[in-house]
C-alpha cells in the first residue's frame, strides 16, 4: 500500500477516524493500531506478517529476559543470540542469493563448478528496518538505555507501526515507547504539523522525484552509452534530487501521519546537500540510520577511541558494511567503499589539520529540541572554504549515487566512461528539467525549520480551514504530477 494513493488515504481516515474514538481506552487502541499496521503489512503480502511477527516475538523474548537479569556473561550471551537470530533472518532474505551467485561464480573460474541449493526468495518490504528496530530495542535494553518492556502489545506496536514500517525513519524505543504509556493528545500543533509535512512529502515524491525519474533518470541509468555527456551529467544530478526527494518525501510523510495519530518522530532529513564535509552529510543524510550504524556499529567497533588509524579504520568499515546494508549486489559495496574511503581520507586530513575550528551547535528543522544531530560550521569568513567543501562533497556524493543506482558494475563503469564524452548534444537535456534540478539543489540552502515555522502560522486555523488545505493541496499535487505512482525507492531495502 503506497502512501500517494487513494487505498492509503481512505485507509487512513478509518484508522485516523477510530483510533481518536478509542483516545480513552489506551490499550484498546493500541490493540486497534496494531492491528491497521498488520493489515498495512499484509496489503503488499499477508504471508510475510507471520515473518514480522516472529521478529517482534523474539526480540520482545529477548528483552522480557534481559530484563529479568543474570550474570554478565548470561546477558551478553543473550544479547548476541538475540543480534544473531535478527541478522540470521534478514541475511537468508537479503543475501542468500547474492552469497550463492558469488560462490558460483569464483566457483566457475576456479573449474569447481557444482550445483548450489539456489531459491527463488522474495524480499520482504522493510524487514531491513524492522528488524534494525529490533535490534536497537535488545541492545538498548542490555545497555541500560531502555527498561525491559513487559507488554508484548508495546513491542509488537513499536516494531511494526504502520507510518515507519516499511522505510523508516528508525525509530529508537526510549523515543516511542513512552508515547505509548502515555495518554494520546491531538493538538493543533501536531496537527498543521502533520498537515503540511505530508502536502510536502507528496510534492517531493509526486511531482520532483516522479519527473526526475519518468523524464530523464531511468532513460539515462537504463543505457547510459546511447547519451552524451551533457545527460549523463544532468542525470547523475537529477538522481541526487530524485533520491533525496523521494526518501526525504516518504519520510515527511510517515512524520506527518504519526503527528496525527497524535505521536511525535525524529526528523530524518536535514538539508544534507549544503553539506561541506562527508561527516556533516551523514549528520544530515537519513539521520536515524546515521545514528543507528554510529551507535550500533561504529562505537561498538572502537569508535574514535584507539587513535587516529583505529577510527579511520572503523569510519570505513562502517560505511563498507552500510553500502552491503543497502542491497545485495556489488554496486551497493563500491558505494560504501567510495564513502568509507572518503570519510577515511577526510579523518585523517582533519587530524593533522593545526588550525581550530569554532564549532557551533545549529538547531534543524525538527518539531522538539534535540531531534537532530548538531555538526561543525566554520566562521563566516570561512565562506570560500565552505562553499568550496560543498561542492567537493556535492560531487562525491554523486560519484557514489553512480553505483547506487546503477544496475551493475558494467552500467556504472560505461556512465563514468561516457561523461568524459561531450561531443554530442544533450537529447534530454531541457529546460524544465534543468531548472527543476537547480531549484530543487538551491532549496537545501534556505533558511532552516522552515516547515516548522510554517506549521506555527497554521496553527490558528482551525480543523476545517486545515482538512480544506489538506485536500486542497492533494487535488493540486494531483494536478501537476505525472501520470501513475512509482514505489518509493527504499521499499527495496
Amino acid at each position: 500500500m503506497l502512501f500517494p494513493t487513494l487505498d492509503f488515504a481512505l485507509f487512513f481516515l478509518a484508522v485516523f477516524g477510530i483510533s481518536w474514538e478509542m483516545r480513552n481506552r489506551p490499550e484498546a487502541r493500541k490493540v486497534f493500531l496494531l492491528g491497521a499496521s498488520y493489515a498495512f503489512y499484509a496489503f503488499w503480502d499477508w504471508r510475510f506478517t507471520a515473518l514480522l511477527a516472529g521478529s517482534s516475538l523474539i526480540n520482545y523474548t529477548a528483552g522480557r529476559l534481559l530484563g529479568i537479569g543474570g550474570s554478565p556473561r548470561e546477558r551478553k550471551l543473550l544479547v548476541g543470540i538475540a543480534v544473531a537470530l535478527n541478522l540470521a533472518i534478514l541475511g537468508f532474505f537479503k543475501y542468500y542469493g547474492f552469497f550463492l551467485d558469488s560462490l558460483s561464480e569464483v566457483l566457475a573460474r576456479a573449474g569447481l563448478e557444482r550445483d548450489l541449493p539456489f531459491l527463488e526468495i522474495i524480499l520482504p518490504v522493510g524487514i531491513s528496518f524492522f528488524t534494525f528496530q529490533g535490534i536497537s530495542y535488545v541492545t538498548d535494553v542490555y545497555r541500560g538505555k531502555v527498561a525491559a518492556v513487559d507488554s508484548p502489545l508495546d513491542v509488537f506496536l513499536y516494531i511494526s507501526f504502520f507510518p515507519q514500517l516499511v522505510a523508516g525513519p528508525i525509530v529508537r524505543a526510549a523515543d516511542f515507547m513512552p508515547q505509548l504509556r502515555a495518554k494520546p493528545q491531538l493538538d493543533r500543533g501536531l496537527v498543521s504539523l502533520g498537515i503540511l509535512l505530508i502536502l510536502v512529502g507528496l510534492f517531493k515524491k509526486m511531482v520532483i522525484a516522479n519527473y526526475l525519474a519518468t523524464e530523464l533518470v531511468d532513460q539515462v541509468f537504463f543505457d547510459p552509452g546511447a547519451f552524451a555527456g551533457p545527460d549523463l551529467a544532468l542525470a547523475i544530478y537529477a538522481y541526487a534530487v530524485q533520491i533525496y526527494c523521494d526518501f526525504s518525501g516518504y519520510s515527511d510523510i510517515a512524520i506527518g501521519v504519526a503527528a496525527l495519530l497524535g505521536y511525535r518522530f525524529r526528523w530524518n532529513f536535514n538539508q544534507p546537500y549544503r553539506a561541506a564535509s562527508l561527516r556533516e552529510f551523514w549528520h544530515r543524510w537519513h539521520i536515524s540510520l546515521s545514528e543507528w550504524l554510529r551507535d550500533y556499529l561504529y562505537k561498538p567497533l572502537g569508535g574514535s577511541r584507539g587513535g587516529t588509524l583505529a577510527t579511520t579504520r572503523n569510519l570505513f568499515l562502517t560505511m563498507l558494511l552500510g553500502g552491503i546494508w543497502h542491497g545485495a549486489a556489488w554496486t551497493f559495496v563500491f558505494w560504501g567503499l567510495i564513502h568509507g574511503t572518503s570519510l577515511a581520507v577526510e579523518r585523517l586530513v582533519m587530524s593533522v589539520k593545526t588550525a581550530p575550528v569554532q564549532a557551533q551547535v545549529v538547531t534543524a528543522g525538527g518539531y522538539s529540541s534535540g531531534t537532530l544531530a548538531s555538526f561543525e560550521e566554520p566562521e563566516k569568513s570561512w565562506w570560500f572554504s565552505r562553499m568550496l567543501g560543498v561542492l567537493v562533497t556535492f560531487h562525491i556524493v554523486c560519484l557514489a549515487w553512480i553505483f547506487f543506482r546503477a544496475e551493475s558494475l558494467d552500467v556504472a563503469i560505461a556512465y563514468l566512461k561516457g561523461l568524459g564524452d561531450w561531443s554530442g548534444e544533450g537529447e534530454l537535456t531541457r529546460p524544465f528539467l534543468m531548472a527543476l534540478v537547480a531549484a530543487s539543489l538551491a532549496a537545501h540552502f534556505l533558511p532552516g525549520g522552515l516547515v516548522t515555522r510554517s506549521a506555527q502560522v497554521l496553527e490558528p486555523v482551525g480543523p476545517i480551514g486545515l482538512g480544506f488545505l489538506l485536500g486542497f493541496g492533494i487535488l493540486l499535487i494531483q494536478a501537476i504530477a505525472p501520470e501513475g505512482v512509482a514505489p518509493f525507492i527504499y521499499f527495496q531495502f
